[in-house]
C-alpha cells in the first residue's frame, strides 16, 4: 500500500488529538480549556472542531454568530481564524446555521475538514489541538494519514461501557499503519463535588476507570477532571473555565497542560 502524502501546515508544530470513542464524555470541554490553559502557559495555540456533524466549539467559546474573514494568500483564498481567549479556532460551525444539520456521506464530511486545515492562515502554532468526533469513521481516518500528529489524548468517563468505547478509539490509534503515539488518558467526571462542600468527593460513575485503561495502553493517566456544576455553567455562557472560581478544575487543567507541553 503506497503511504499517504502528508499535508504540511505551514507554521504548525505540534498536532494533539483529543479524542473519544462514545459522546457525552466531556471531550469538546477538554479540548476546548487544554488549548486555553496552554495559551495561558505562553504558548501559541490552535484549536480545530473537527466535529462535523456536532459543533459545539463555537457555542463553547461564545463565539457562534461569527464568520471568519476570506482573505487571498497567493493564489488561492484563504480563512482567517478567530481568536479566543489567546486561542487561534477554526469549526465547521462557523459555517453552517445553529439548527441545520449535515447530512454528508464520510469522505465528503473528510474531505470538508482537511479544507478547515489546508485553507486556513495559521502563522506560527506551538499547539494545535483538534477536538475529534466520537468514534473512528472516514473524517478521524483521513486527518489521521494526512496530517503529522504529533500524539493523541483519550478521553473517558470511568465507568466500563464508556471505557469499553474508549478502547476502541485508542485501537485506531494503535493500528500499525497510523501509528499515533498515545500521550495519556484523561478521565473526566472523575467524581462529584457540590459547589457548598468543594472537598467532597462522590464517585458516581465508579472509580479507577481512567488508571485502568491508561495501564492497558501503556500509557499514564494524564489528569482527572472533576464533575462541577460550573464547567457546564461555563461552556454554557460561552466562558472558559478561568472565568469561574472552582480551583479543582483550573488545577486539573494545569496540571493536563503541563503534561503535554513536557
Amino acid at each position: 500500500m503506497n503511504p499517504i502524502e502528508k499535508v504540511e501546515l505551514k507554521g504548525v508544530k505540534n498536532i494533539v488529538i483529543v479524542a473519544s470513542g462514545k459522546g457525552g464524555v466531556g471531550k469538546s470541554t477538554v479540548s476546548a480549556n487544554l488549548a486555553i490553559s496552554l495559551a495561558r502557559n505562553g504558548f501559541r495555540t490552535a484549536l480545530v472542531d473537527a466535529d462535523i456533524f456536532g459543533p459545539s466549539i463555537p457555542k463553547m467559546l461564545g463565539i457562534e454568530n461569527v464568520n471568519p474573514e476570506v482573505t487571498r494568500e497567493g493564489e488561492k483564498e484563504a480563512m482567517l481564524p478567530i481568536e479566543k481567549y489567546g486561542v487561534k479556532v477554526m469549526s465547521i460551525g462557523f459555517f453552517v446555521k445553529k439548527n441545520q444539520g449535515l447530512i454528508w456521506r464520510g469522505p465528503m464530511a473528510a474531505n470538508a475538514i482537511m479544507q478547515l486545515f489546508e485553507n486556513t492562515i495559521w502563522g506560527d502554532i506551538d499547539y494545535m489541538v483538534i477536538d475529534f468526533p466520537p468514534g473512528t469513521s472516514d473524517i478521524q481516518l483521513t486527518t489521521v494519514q494526512k496530517l503529522k500528529i504529533s500524539g493523541a489524548i483519550i478521553v473517558t468517563t470511568p465507568q466500563e461501557v464508556a471505557l469499553n468505547d474508549a478502547r476502541k478509539a485508542a485501537s485506531m490509534f494503535n493500528n500499525p499503519d497510523l501509528n499515533v503515539p498515545i500521550l495519556g488518558v484523561v478521565e473526566n467526571m472523575a467524581w462529584f463535588t457540590p459547589q457548598p462542600h468543594p472537598e467532597e468527593k462522590y464517585y458516581i460513575f465508579g472509580q479507577g476507570g481512567g488508571e485502568i485503561l491508561a495501564k492497558e495502553l501503556n500509557s499514564k493517566l494524564l489528569g482527572q477532571i472533576p464533575l462541577v456544576a460550573e464547567v457546564g455553567q461555563a461552556a454554557e455562557n460561552g466562558l472558559s473555565i478561568y472565568n469561574q472560581s472552582n480551583p479543582s478544575v483550573i488545577e486539573a487543567f494545569e496540571k493536563l497542560a503541563e503534561a503535554i507541553a513536557e
